[in-house]
């Protein structure tokens, strides 16, 4: 999951070499943080969210066929969180 989220962002960012990734989970439920360049941080969530949540729409489906969930959250360099609830519907 990670390499996916990884070859995805990279695409998308200015600064590619500045791109982390980290994973942090348990048996069912694995979290995926992002930190990424502050000037590439619009880039990643997009207008109006529809980049970022087509990541998350992404990474669930083939999280789905894997048999685990999963929540991609982009970290600040200030510690804060850009989490957005997003449905499985």
């Amino acid at each position: 999951m990670k390499e996916f989220v990884e070859y995805i962002v990279k695409n998308l960012v200015d600064h590619p070499d500045k791109v982390v990734i980290k994973e942090v989970g348990g048996t069912h439920t694995l979290i995926i943080e992002l930190a990424v360049e502050k000037s590439d941080i619009g880039k990643i969530i997009g207008k109006k969210g529809k980049t970022i949540n087509a990541i998350r729409t992404l990474l669930m489906s083939v999280a789905s066929r894997n048999g685990i969930r999963v929540n991609l959250e982009i970290i600040e360099e200030d510690g804060g969180k850009h989490s957005q609830p997003h449905s499985e519907e």
